[in-house]
């Protein structure tokens, strides 16, 4: 995946489309249409649980969810974008959320401790051509909880209705 970002970022449209992509991730349309708290709920994040974020983009997701497991909780927000690590790293801060580690990571190779997640968020990340399943599910379950969930939401829900 490192050498896909990197081709990316040294590319004409990296910063012309992932600033289109950020402010769309952050659209008033969007919160109405995809409301992050409802979604959440669905994935059962829990009070207490430490939580990654697979492609915490914008951090969308990233609030809502520092809030749902509260201060007990831990919160690892990860994207490979360093633009997107920056971003939702001010807005935790600006939040004053001290529950959130925010890092600019590769999921295939998360160098996360071996059972140590609850939960395992893949929010809009799949499909995704950079993230192969075959490397990144062996990834997600080395460091999943023997009773972890993984929680996955497709990007746009709507093509399955």
């Amino acid at each position: 995946m490192d050498r896909f970002f990197e081709v990316l970022k040294n590319s004409k449209i990296y910063n012309s489309f992932f600033k289109v992509a950020g402010t769309a991730m952050e659209s008033k349309f969007r919160l109405w249409l995809h409301d992050p708290v409802k979604i959440l709920q669905g994935a059962e994040i829990r009070l207490g649980d430490t939580v990654l974020e697979v492609g915490c983009g914008t951090g969308f997701f990233t609030v809502p969810a520092a809030h749902l497991i509260g201060e007990q909780g831990r919160l690892v927000a990860m994207d490979a974008l360093s633009a997107y690590v920056e971003r939702v790293f001010q807005k935790t801060r600006s939040a004053n959320l001290k529950n959130v580690r925010v890092m600019e990571g590769d999921a295939l190779d998360t160098g996360l401790d071996v059972a140590s997640m609850d939960v395992v968020m893949l929010f809009g990340v799949i499909p995704f051509p950079a993230l192969p399943l075959n490397r990144l599910l062996p990834e997600m379950h080395r460091i999943l909880k023997p009773e972890g969930s993984l929680a996955v939401w497709l990007f746009p829900p709507l093509v399955h209705l």
